[in-house]
């Protein structure tokens, strides 16, 4: 199995250390890096600012609601630029209205999953979309 490095956008500190939490439960490791928001995340996407040295990531979840620069914002940018694109966009958010979900589907995020309110739930849900991303997905530029 490879491995995956992960980059969380997300605001919410507690919903970040339980994506952490459950990534590192993972039988193959999984690296995770986070930013607070969208504009944070287009830096470190770009390696500008003090992100020059960050590595590309192989899955990006993405919360929708943010400060600054909202998730629909960012995964809006991500997909209309030809660098960044390839990169599998998982919405990972709160939100289960529908509006939400076409407007990201129409953005071309690559899946759309409301968070659990319980920390199993929760955390069995991240391990989920690690386990497929991991296992059964072929990912551009993947590593081994």
């Amino acid at each position: 199995m490879r491995s995956l490095q992960i980059l969380v956008v997300d605001d919410d500190d507690a919903d970040a250390l339980m994506i952490e939490e459950a990534l590192a439960a993972a039988e193959t490791p999984t690296r995770v890096e986070r930013v607070t928001d969208g504009r944070e995340a287009l830096n470190y996407l770009r390696g500008e600012g003090s992100y020059t040295e960050a590595s590309r990531p192989d899955l990006i979840l993405l919360d929708l609601n943010m400060p600054r620069m909202d998730g629909r914002e960012t995964l809006a940018a991500i997909k209309t630029d030809e660098q960044l694109k390839a990169i599998p966009v998982v919405i990972l958010t709160t939100s289960g209205a529908a509006p939400d979900i076409a407007a990201s589907y129409q953005q071309r995020a690559n899946a759309y999953v409301t968070k659990p309110f319980g920390l199993d739930d929760f955390e069995a849900t991240v391990r989920q979309i690690d386990r497929f991303y991991r296992e059964v997905a072929s990912l551009p530029g993947a590593r081994d």
